[in-house]
């Protein structure tokens, strides 16, 4: 039987049965979960044909250098959750000047053992303050002072040929007011004027009520007036940043088909930024609706028939409950998140030298679908948000941590940051400063060992390492942010920093801080995917001790366990290991066996023992 279009049209492409194939698995949850959201909307009819018809044709579409990888990754049904798929995270500016710079960089970049690419916003942002590229102004064009179109898409040819990945940051929630969209709604066009939310002034006074506040400092409040709307705009962070309406089935297929036009440039992942905001109901937070779940799964449904090799990145820096339902009702939603509980938990457990809020957390991260992986790391280009474990630890805690990292209450060079009414301040600062490493010190410092100690348990984690750029050599704070008058309102600036090339070049020369930190993350990320090889499967779940400053988890699924041991302490400790662990076992970061129901282990010490 020939394949035919929704449309009824005949098929005309080599690749028209995968299509077909896909198209039968996939459309009818695709068309379940739209109809969860606009199923009671008088547009549905004829909103579902024509994106029906819009799939079909952007997967007969779909480019043939990229049909292979499609392929390859949908036959091998665990690829996605392989070991040791290290992620690094960059502004493309500060790290080489533009995309061009990025290409010329990828040897360091595979050097460190680097799987996937994921530069912070690259594409066409407006003048003048644009949130750090989050005010898009173009989801179809780069930033001009990075590159263009062209130079995207020859940077992820150039790392699909070394098997990497490229990972771009996509602005699901909003457009800068400089948009196309944005413009000809304030030139009067009701079509696009219904892509965006604009209240009355009683209107949006009720709603605020009961939102919380992202920027309460910087940007207080969720709505801007405008004149030219005739109201005010829902804009949940800066004024310039415009709330798109997704009540609107529209805005929907919009979005969709610039994942599908960025996926056609050969992007292989999508962070949707935002996420949790795009829906808006009256009377609550709007955060973390159902309906905005369903989005998300109707995405990766229509990329799954378009463009099945693409992973798509919940940007959802939420607590536990919120963020698991972005993997999907039945692990078909987004591929993975960030793991931000187990984040902000792994300062807090060495501020304390006490593992029990990470214990708590990784138990709870471990509820996610299996299918999915979490995206693990120590930092990024964020605040460090205390507030997102008020369900896992008591006020007085985050309290005590947001001083001891913000305020100089500890070993932590970091600064404190806003926070809404009620919360506790966040905190900015790199990894390095926050970790107590100042510049000009060497590998032997406590900074360098902390900092060494928190990557190498995320290493250890089931999912996704992700390196920040600059941990990789020990960067410090940029001090000099406020001197930039684009930069100096936004403290986050301080961990933004640019690339230190020279310091980089170090990295070759022994017993220099460099060497050390960037030998380290690159054997971590070896021995992560040597992981499958020894057997280890299965997520991270705690493993209490006698001491509570042993930071101890385990992988229990495979024909091999692993068992991570991490000294949170500044003096050694020894603890007796459970009795699987208590025959021979090999600690693989140093290759050597030993012995013995106890281990001693020395001020920040890690080992990664596996049964044998």
């Amino acid at each position: 039987m020939t394949p035919t279009s929704p449309s009824g049209l005949p098929a005309a492409h080599p690749h028209e049965k995968d299509v077909e194939r896909r198209f039968l698995a996939h459309w009818p949850r695709l068309e379940a979960r739209l109809a969860e959201v606009y199923g009671g909307d008088p547009r549905w009819a004829g909103f579902i044909g024509a994106l029906k018809d819009r799939v079909w044709a952007a997967a007969i579409a779909r480019p043939a250098a990229l049909r292979d990888l499609d392929s390859r990754r949908e036959g091998s049904r665990d690829w996605l959750s392989a070991a040791g798929q290290t992620a690094y995270t960059f502004y493309v500016d500060r790290f080489a000047g533009d995309l061009p710079g990025v290409r010329k960089r990828l040897d360091y970049l595979d050097d460190l053992g680097v799987r996937w690419l994921h530069p912070l916003p690259l594409l066409r942002p407006r003048d003048g303050d644009s949130d750090g590229g989050f005010a898009v102004a173009d989801y179809r064009q780069v930033d001009p002072r990075l590159g263009d179109m062209d130079d995207l898409e020859a940077l992820a040819c150039d790392l699909r040929a070394r098997n990497m990945g490229l990972i771009v940051d996509v602005v699901c929630n909003h457009t800068a007011r400089e948009h196309a969209w944005a413009k000809a709604a304030r030139a009067g066009d009701q079509a696009f004027q219904d892509y965006y939310i604009t209240l009355s002034a009683e209107e949006a006074a009720e709603r605020e009520r009961h939102l919380i506040d992202v920027f309460p400092d910087t940007a207080p409040g969720s709505f801007t007036f405008d004149p030219d709307m005739g109201g005010h705009v829902w804009t949940t962070f800066y004024p310039f940043q415009w709330d798109l309406n997704y009540a609107n089935p529209q805005v929907f297929s919009e979005m969709l088909e610039v994942l599908v036009f960025l996926a056609s440039k050969g992007v292989q992942g999508f962070r949707l930024d935002s996420a949790p905001y795009l829906w808006k109901a009256a009377g609550t937070t709007s955060r973390n609706r159902p309906q905005a779940y369903a989005i998300v799964e109707a995405w990766r449904e229509a990329l799954a028939i378009v463009a099945p090799s693409v992973v798509l990145v919940a940007e959802a820096i939420e607590s536990l409950d919120d963020v698991v339902p972005f993997f999907g009702r039945d692990g078909r939603g987004c591929d993975l998140a960030y793991n931000n509980a187990v984040m902000t938990a792994l300062w807090g457990a060495l501020a304390d030298a006490d593992a029990g809020v990470f214990n708590r957390c990784l138990a709870a991260s471990a509820g996610k679908p299996r299918r999915a992986a979490w995206l693990n790391y120590v930092r990024c280009h964020d605040d460090v948000i205390w507030n997102a474990l008020a369900a896992y630890a008591p006020p007085e805690d985050l309290a005590r941590w947001s001083a001891f990292y913000g305020e100089g209450g500890g070993f932590s060079h970091g600064r404190a940051f806003q926070t809404a009414p009620g919360g506790v301040p966040s905190t900015n600062g790199m990894a390095a400063a926050l970790a107590g490493l100042q510049p000009g010190q060497g590998p032997g410092s406590p900074g360098a060992h902390r900092l060494a100690l928190l990557y190498g348990i995320v290493h250890a984690l089931d999912g996704w390492p992700l390196i920040y750029m600059g941990d990789e050599i020990g960067l410090p704070n940029d001090e000099d942010y406020e001197a930039d008058p684009l930069r100096a309102g936004d403290g986050r600036w301080l961990h933004r920093p640019a690339m230190d090339w020279t310091a980089a070049e170090r990295r070759t020369q022994d017993g220099t801080l460099e060497a050390e930190l960037f030998g380290c993350l690159r054997r971590l990320g070896v021995q992560a995917r040597m992981l499958a090889a020894h057997g280890v499967a299965g997520p991270a779940l705690p493993v209490a001790l006698e001491s509570p400053a042993i930071l101890a988890f385990e992988r229990t699924e495979g024909a091999q366990s692993l068992l991570c041991l991490a000294n949170l302490a500044e003096a050694p400790l020894a603890t007796r290991l459970p009795l699987a662990y208590s025959a021979t076992t090999r600690d693989l970061l140093t290759g050597r066996d030993r012995q013995g129901g106890s281990i001693d282990l020395g001020p920040h010490e890690l080992v990664w023992l596996v049964t044998t």
